[in-house]
Order: structure tokens, then sequence, then C-alpha cells
């Protein structure tokens, strides 16, 4: 296949992935709309499973809380820090070759890009599910959380597997 042909596909190949993380982030947008304006009209805990409710956080810190106290800066601050990351993860897309980074990226961009929405729309990010066993609870989290997470995870699982001598040959193709 000529080279003119191998960037086309590649553009093509890197569009559908910027379309599909921006798939996600309106999933998720779209579900912390459904829970704010429908489920949690009035704001309580719904019981789903016996370790499972759906409870209402606006969360204006970072993961698990974290620099929730920054004042009225703080959204702006992390929203900015977020985008930069997502902007870094925009240039890792365009370079990726293998099928599992380019699932781990568009993953965690689409989350991203989802909450910081939700940061700058809310000045904090919507959570809603809640996960515990007794009197143990993981903090409130919500699907752009989810997506994130999957995504570190299919970017971090391959490099396990190769440090532990299994090969993986899942390039992207580029023909």
């Amino acid at each position: 296949m000529d080279r003119d042909c191998k960037r086309r596909k590649h553009i093509r190949n890197f569009s559908y992935a910027l379309a599909a993380a921006s798939l996600l982030s309106i999933a998720d947008l779209a579900v912390k709309w459904v829970v704010i304006t429908i489920v949690m009209n009035p704001p309580r805990r719904i019981p789903v499973l016996p370790f499972f409710d759906i409870v209402l956080v606006f969360n204006s810190g970072m993961s698990f809380g974290l620099f929730s106290d920054m004042g009225a800066w703080g959204p702006k601050i992390l929203s900015g820090v977020a985008i930069g990351i997502i902007g870094l993860l925009i240039v890792w897309l365009w370079r990726v070759e293998r099928m599992n980074e380019v699932i781990g990226i568009v993953l965690v961009i689409g989350g991203a890009i989802g909450n910081v929405i939700d940061r700058v729309h809310n000045e904090a990010v919507t959570d809603f599910l809640s996960l515990y066993v007794g009197q143990y609870h993981w903090p409130v989290f919500n699907i752009a959380d989810v997506f994130i997470t999957i995504g570190v995870i299919c970017l971090l699982l391959p490099n396990f597997g190769s440090e532990l001598g299994v090969a993986h040959s899942d390039k992207v193709a580029r023909k």
C-alpha cells in the first residue's frame, strides 16, 4: 500500500477514535442528566443491590474528593489540568499502534471530557454510583470514572503481560 493511502487510513482511524471518545462523553453526560433530573428528583439513596446504591454527590475535587478545598478557582484549575492531559492523550492517540492502547486512550479521553464538561457546567463532577461492603464504602463515582478506570487497565495490563514474558501482537492495521 502506498504512503498516501496509509496516511489517509491513519487519519480515518484517528478520526473514528476521537468520534468514539466524543460518544462516550455524550453517553456519560446523558446518564448524569437523567440521574440529576429524573432519578434523583428528589435526591435520596436508592438501594439497588446489597452492596450498591444510587446516591447524588457533587465532587468539587478530583478522585476521592482530593483537592476539594481549593475554593472558587478549584474547578477552573482542575478543568485546565484535565484539558492539558486530554491534549497529551490525543497526541499519544495519534502515535499508538496497538489496539489495547487505542481503546484505553479513547476510554480515558471520553471519560475525562465528560467530567470536564460536568465540572465546567456544575463547578463539580456529578457522582452517583455507591459501592460498599457493610460499613466500608468506596468513594461515590460516575460512568466517566468507570470509562477512565477501564481505559487505564487497558493501557496497563499488556505491560504487565510483557513483563511476564507474554507476547502480544495486536498492532492496529495501518495498511
